[in-house]
């Protein structure tokens, strides 16, 4: 059930050095078109001089981040007996995170939790069982992802329109799928492998070495050892700088497009 990111990351990145294409395919990466943070507010603010705008509109209370130093915190595979501890820590640092949820033994184990999770954040969807959906038929796909959306609507009052792949793994299909489904989809940049270790210390380290502007994390709130780092981690990035924000406000003036991978 865990996802690997790192791992699916490391071979990607060896394929793409590689630029064959045959590497690619042995190596399990999935090949798409991905949009940059930037470029997708770049593209917002040449949109909104074509009509004539001095400027594109920010939602309002949103953070400029044309202008601030902006870093998007998100966890996945929630909620979890762990969900409460980080919400607490959420609430003494005052910040506001994107959750992708996961459904079977989360959402249905821990409905109470998700109206609390949107009260800190962006509520978004990871699957109902995890399954990789590049392997899935479209109707697969669309089951796995409906289940979270109806289920979270019903228990928090609003429906996702973010969504991340388990591992990452995404292709045209899926894209369409999402397109169908009104749900952007969110890669990360940077992440900790928090699946693999119980120490708080090293990720940590982890998250600040890849940490920079425009980027997003990736933990999980299910796993032991994350929740005890993210008060650091989130003192640390403030140290250099940075300002933490959700998904959409780190996209913004741009609106999240249904069927686009966003990716740092």
């Amino acid at each position: 059930m865990p996802a690997q990111p790192s791992a699916i990351r490391r071979r990607c990145a060896g394929a793409a050095v590689a630029a064959v294409t045959l590497a690619l395919a042995l190596s399990g990466c999935t090949t798409y078109d991905t949009q940059s943070p930037r470029s997708a507010r770049n593209a917002a603010a040449k949109a909104a001089d074509k009509k004539g705008a001095t400027s594109a509109a920010l939602p309002a209370g949103s953070v400029d981040c044309r202008k601030a130093k902006c870093i998007a915190l998100t966890f996945d595979a929630g909620p979890s007996e762990h969900t409460p501890a980080l919400l607490k820590v959420l609430d003494e640092k005052k910040v506001r995170v994107t959750f992708f949820l996961l459904g079977h033994n989360h959402v249905d184990k821990y409905p109470q939790l998700v109206k609390e999770m949107g009260k800190r954040g962006v509520l978004g969807n990871h699957t109902w069982t995890h399954r990789r959906l590049t392997d899935l038929k479209p109707a697969e796909i669309r089951t796995e992802l409906e289940r979270v959306d109806t289920s979270v609507e019903k228990l928090a009052g609003t429906r996702p329109t973010l969504m991340r792949p388990p591992q990452g793994r995404t292709n045209k299909t899926v894209a369409k799928v999402c397109k169908e489904l009104g749900l952007s989809l969110v890669l990360w940049n940077d992440t900790a492998s928090d699946y693999a270790t119980t120490d708080s210390a090293l990720i940590h380290k982890r998250i600040m070495k890849d940490a920079h502007r425009d980027g997003i994390i990736l933990l999980h709130d299910l796993y032991k050892g994350t929740v005890p780092a993210v008060p650091g981690i989130i003192d640390s990035l403030r140290a250099e700088g940075y300002t933490l924000v959700t998904v959409p406000e780190l996209l913004a003036p741009a609106k999240p497009e249904p069927g686009k991978i966003y990716k740092p």
